[in-house]
């Protein structure tokens, strides 16, 4: 029985969200003496491949072909179903990103299979699996069992914490060109815009965030002061955006950006179930708020009870006490 786990990549740079699922899968092919093969599309796949090696996989599918320029979704997908074909898999996993999601629901349309999106945990017993997904946003889990005769499944992305092994094991790198249509192209990345340079919010260590409660865009200013000095990015709840205070890509929540930095300071922000769904895989939650009752109070690791116009410039008067100390 073949595992087979798809491996995203910018250009031949392995995503973080590659190596959850990674990790995930390979605690399932470990217990279960299963093959686990990993698989890389398109330009730049074969300079990434060697990363992929360490975390225990025992061959990396490299594709290549005219057609696999970028990302493209029905291109991938088709791709992925060939090798699948190919190793005959019965398993096949991403972790639980928009593009591991997309690509998986268009290989189970072509394999006439169904996909169980983002689940924290995956039980495989002969034929079939028992799994535990997010529904909702994360707000209901649901138990779902499957007897299909592939089983595809993506991973909750920052459910599980990525550990490559001590030892690579001498996985081999084994080249595969697929037969491709051009039409299938017709869905394709043919260009990049930059539009961020250095840290981002899905990516940054420490997030602040501001909500209803900072008042204006020009209360943001402190926050911005606050994140520079100690090397995080700026953050904020719907209500902001709707207010047009911040672009959504500043949005953390089930309608925007989902987080896990190793600090989420969130201030004058209430913690609605939307907003907790993308900032609960923070490390530790830090909330500033006059509200002793409010779901991000209540649910945050520490909070400071206060006024954040004066709560946040007295944080960033402190760090730099301390550092010019």
């Amino acid at each position: 029985m073949t595992l087979l786990v798809l491996c995203d990549h910018d250009r031949g740079v392995i995503s973080d969200s590659s190596f959850e699922a990674l990790t995930f899968a390979r605690s399932i092919a470990n217990s279960k003496n299963i093959s686990l093969q990993a698989v890389l599309i398109g330009q730049g796949a074969e300079q990434a491949a060697e990363s992929v090696i360490s975390f225990g996989v025992e061959t990396v599918k490299v594709a290549s072909h005219e057609c696999l320029t970028d990302y493209g979704p029905e291109v991938w997908s088709e791709t992925l179903t060939q090798i699948a074909n190919e190793t005959s898999a019965k398993i096949i996993v991403s972790c639980g990103t928009d593009r591991g999601n997309e690509v998986l629901a268009h290989v189970a349309a072509r394999l006439e299979m169904p996909f169980l999106a983002n689940c924290r945990k995956i039980q495989i017993e002969n034929d079939s699996s028992t799994a535990t997904r997010i529904q909702w946003g994360g707000s209901l889990l649901e138990d779902v069992t499957s007897n299909a005769e592939v089983q595809i499944f993506s991973v909750e992305h920052h459910s599980t914490e990525p550990e490559a092994q001590s030892s690579s094991g001498g996985g081999s790198i084994v080249g595969f060109e697929p037969d491709l249509d051009s039409a299938l192209t017709r869905t394709i990345v043919v260009d990049r815009v930059v539009r961020t340079h250095g840290i981002t919010l899905t990516t940054a260590p420490v997030v602040v965030g501001g909500g209803r409660g900072v008042g204006s865009a020009e209360g943001f200013a402190p926050l911005e002061e606050l994140a520079e000095e100690i090397g995080g990015v700026v953050g904020c709840s719907r209500a902001v955006t709707n207010n047009g205070w911040r672009p959504h890509s500043d949005q953390v929540g089930q309608t925007g950006n989902r987080i896990a930095p190793e600090i989420y300071i969130a201030s004058g922000i209430s913690g609605a179930i939307q907003h907790w769904v993308g900032a609960m895989a923070a490390k530790n939650i830090l909330a500033i708020n006059t509200d002793p009752e409010a779901n991000m109070v209540t649910k945050a690791g520490y909070a400071v009870l206060g006024d954040l116009h004066e709560v946040i410039p007295a944080i960033t008067a402190e760090v730099r006490s301390r550092r010019n100390a």
